[in-house]
């Protein structure tokens, strides 16, 4: 399968191309970055540089003939105010969604979540009501399949260079934690390995959880 990806400098995003470089079912991932990437380097691997997300359309040319797209570009929200935070996380991606839908209907979208994500648009923290809002628009988008994946806690891949200092801290104890809270726990493999398994296969639900994350890599 050849796979649109964003989000590389990331550390889902990162984690995510890691098990594409992985899996044999993948053929190719075109990488659709801000600014180059400069992680590892693999044959599986074509950059396209785009500064603004929101020109994407711009670059049409370059975005027909992929399978899926695997969306994970995103923000913290921490210290932003809504105006921004849906700026980024529901209005940029629903531009570079719509683009590629109007190319290949027949694509498969994921999107890179979060726990605790308020569907219902109403609850919880800014963030999640953002988050909750924009899984719903990309679910209302004609393509073939639309899944939105919620992880939580994730064990980086080891090599990975866009890990923030905490995160390298706290996944010492990831043993810990999965022991403690498994249903809230995967790793970048099982996160990547869950959503090129969603391309090849029907998965019953469009808002995956981790067990369902955690489930659906192994299939």
């Amino acid at each position: 399968m050849k796979i649109i990806h964003t989000g590389a400098t990331g550390l889902v995003g990162e984690g995510v191309l890691f098990a594409c470089f992985e899996h044999p079912e993948v053929e190719e991932i075109l990488i659709i970055t801000r600014k180059p990437y400069t992680g590892v380097k693999h044959s599986k691997l074509r950059e396209l540089i785009v500064p603004d997300f929101m020109d994407i359309e711009q670059y049409k040319d370059n975005l027909d003939g992929y399978d899926a797209c695997f969306y994970c570009a995103g923000i913290s929200s921490l210290g932003m105010g809504e105006t921004e935070y849906t700026q980024i996380t529901y209005t940029t991606t629903l531009n570079f969604a719509k683009v590629l839908v109007d190319i290949n209907p027949q694509m498969i979208f994921c999107h890179i979540s979060g726990a605790n994500t308020d569907g219902t648009e109403k609850k919880g923290a800014m963030w999640a009501r953002v988050k909750g809002k924009t899984e719903n628009a990309l679910m209302q988008l004609p393509f073939k399949r639309v899944y939105n994946f919620r992880p939580a806690f994730m064990k980086p891949y080891k090599g990975q260079q866009n890990v923030k200092g905490y995160y390298k801290t706290i996944s010492f104890l990831s043993p810990l934690f999965k022991f403690l809270m498994p249903h809230m726990t995967s790793t970048m493999q099982q996160v990547g390995f869950s959503m090129i398994n969603s391309v090849s296969k029907v998965y019953e639900k469009q808002i995956l959880e981790v067990e369902d994350i955690n489930k659906l890599a192994k299939l």
